[in-house]
């Protein structure tokens, strides 16, 4: 076993390179999204547009907007370089090898463009409003490039934002709107352009355009940027071309990597994904390999010494998962020497249909029936098969009309989700709400069955919320939908703890507190939960 630190112990004082992406990001997409929309309202009137215009660029270009745009840009340029420093590989999914070509295309395409409009206001006063913007590149090949550049620069935010956040229930149920919006702003900013320059065409409206002297100066200074930027890029390739030719002349530089049946020899300094991506080796990583989710984590075993220490995101990932110390994300580990690696999450026919498993916080209700070995012992087969088929009815028929997913019938225990389309406050109320109907309904089947087998029903419930992953589990076409975490466990031993308590179900606090109910001081007993580090206070009520 590796003798790797605890992922604890490495506390997150400072943000790291996921989150200073995600923050400059948010700031570039914002200044694009407005800078689009304030486009569209070309439909209402030039007038209108350029009143927005001028709000909104009183902010920017104001001295904290102005360290805020630039700021952000200028660092998320810097991390882009970072990050393909960093790549040993460049086998990249083709989504993700789009965004990152739009992203180093920006700067080229933006630099014309930022020279004519704010270095051309800083230099020489020129005002940037949309007269004098449109009438400079009112012919159709500008108009093209312009109108390009936008979408370049909307797709690049786009696509960033739908890998940050895809893995996440709630995006993905929004994603249709969303994607629906991400279309329809920038078709609505090129008809807004249009018909602005169709307006200025007619109107005849007054720009103070630069003079021949002050558009050369503006062309100079973009040429000189891009030169600048493209001596940069140039710089980064070649000095990675050059480090991987030294790695391939130096068995030095060489380690070996043991997967389960094969062994890969890689240079130093590839991750453990770039690696398995490079050979062929299939490894999830849902979020393209940000550390922004633990999908393509590995278990390692070998010298602490060829573990390099843990970066900030990669540690408040796994700390948030609650890894065990063998663990390290296959994107974030680069081995320095020898070692074996064993992927968890193995992507197969499930992934390939679509069925990878997502956070969700939800609720889950675990009810039993009490004394069924008993009734078992007394009855024959096909009557307990009735029995089952009318408890399971009475179970399943309340969970389903409280927005519930009874989704496991094993044996006479049923296990409910809720949640799955909804926030944790309404599963909470939702688990509660199908807890009563539960022994209601059951309480009115209690006097028929005693009729008929000579004893009452007696069953418990275990009610408990937190997060799970919610998944397609089994082997083959032997699957069901089932969740998979802490919270399930707890539940299930909330349901054990029932046999030995006053009421009928027994639900934790935090359950109570997430569906407003009143939480009684004296009520609330803390308990040892098997499987749980902590005590965790729960209420018993008996559901009458």
């Amino acid at each position: 076993m590796s003798d790797a630190p605890s992922h604890r112990s490495l506390p997150a004082r400072f943000p790291g390179q996921r989150q200073l992406r995600w923050a400059s990001g948010l700031v570039l997409l914002a200044y694009t999204g407005l800078h689009l929309l304030d486009h569209a309202l070309g439909l209402v009137s030039l007038a209108v547009a350029d009143l927005v215009l001028a709000l909104v660029r009183g902010f920017w270009h104001g001295a904290f907007g102005s360290l805020l745009l630039y700021g952000a840009a200028s660092l998320h340029l810097v991390l882009a370089f970072v990050g393909v420093w960093e790549r040993r590989s460049l086998r990249l999914p083709a989504t993700e090898a789009i965004r990152i070509l739009l992203g180093f295309a920006l700067p080229l395409l933006l630099a014309g463009h930022l020279a004519a409009m704010r270095w051309a206001y800083e230099a020489y006063g020129l005002d940037p409003d949309y007269a004098r913007a449109i009438r400079g590149i009112w012919s159709p090949r500008a108009a093209a490039f312009q109108l390009c550049m936008m979408a370049a620069a909307w797709a690049h935010g786009c696509l960033g934002l739908h890998m940050a956040l895809r893995a996440r229930m709630a995006w993905r149920r929004m994603f249709p709107l969303v994607l629906c919006l991400m279309v329809l702003l920038p078709v609505l900013a090129t008809l807004g352009f249009v018909a602005m320059g169709r307006e200025i065409a007619w109107t005849g409206a007054p720009a103070q355009m630069p003079t021949a002297a002050q558009s050369a100066a503006a062309s100079q200074v973009a040429r000189t940027g891009s030169a600048v930027y493209l001596v940069l890029l140039a710089l980064l390739l070649a000095s990675r071309a050059l480090r991987a030719r030294w790695q391939r002349a130096a068995p030095q530089a060489w380690i070996t990597l043991h997967y389960p049946g094969r062994q890969l020899r890689v240079p130093r300094g590839w991750s453990v994904l770039e690696a398995s991506r490079e050979h062929g080796i299939a490894h999830l990583s849902v979020c393209g390999g940000r550390a922004r989710c633990s999908t393509c984590r590995v278990r390692v075993n070998g010298p602490a010494s060829a573990l390099p220490a843990m970066g900030h995101d990669e540690a408040q990932t796994l700390a948030r998962v609650k890894a065990p110390p063998d663990v390290r994300l296959a994107c974030q580990l680069r081995p320095l020497a020898d070692i074996t690696v064993l992927p968890l999450f193995v992507p197969g026919a499930r992934e390939a249909a679509g069925r990878v498993g997502r956070e969700r916080d939800v609720a889950i209700l675990f009810v039993d029936l009490r004394r069924w070995s008993g009734l078992s012992e007394r009855q024959w087969p096909f009557d307990l098969v009735y029995t089952l088929d009318r408890y399971f009815e009475i179970v399943g028929g309340a969970v389903q009309d409280s927005g519930g997913t009874a989704n496991q019938f094993i044996g006479d225990s049923v296990m409910a989700i809720f949640g799955l389309e909804t926030d944790l406050p309404t599963a909470c109320r939702q688990a509660v709400a199908a807890a009563r109907l539960i022994g209601q309904r059951m309480d009115a089947w209690s006097a028929a069955f005693e009729r008929e087998f000579g004893q009452p029903i007696a069953f418990g419930m275990g009610l408990h919320a937190g997060r799970a992953v919610v998944a397609e589990v089994g082997w083959q076409d032997s699957t069901t939908f089932s969740a998979v975490g802490e919270v399930v466990n707890t539940a299930s031993r909330l349901q054990d703890h029932s046999k030995t308590s006053a009421g009928r179900l027994v639900m934790s606090v935090f359950v109570a507190q997430q569906a407003g109910l009143p939480v009684p001081p004296g009520e609330v007993e803390r308990v040892n939960v098997r499987g749980r580090g902590e005590p965790l206070d729960v209420l018993h009520a008996a559901l009458a």
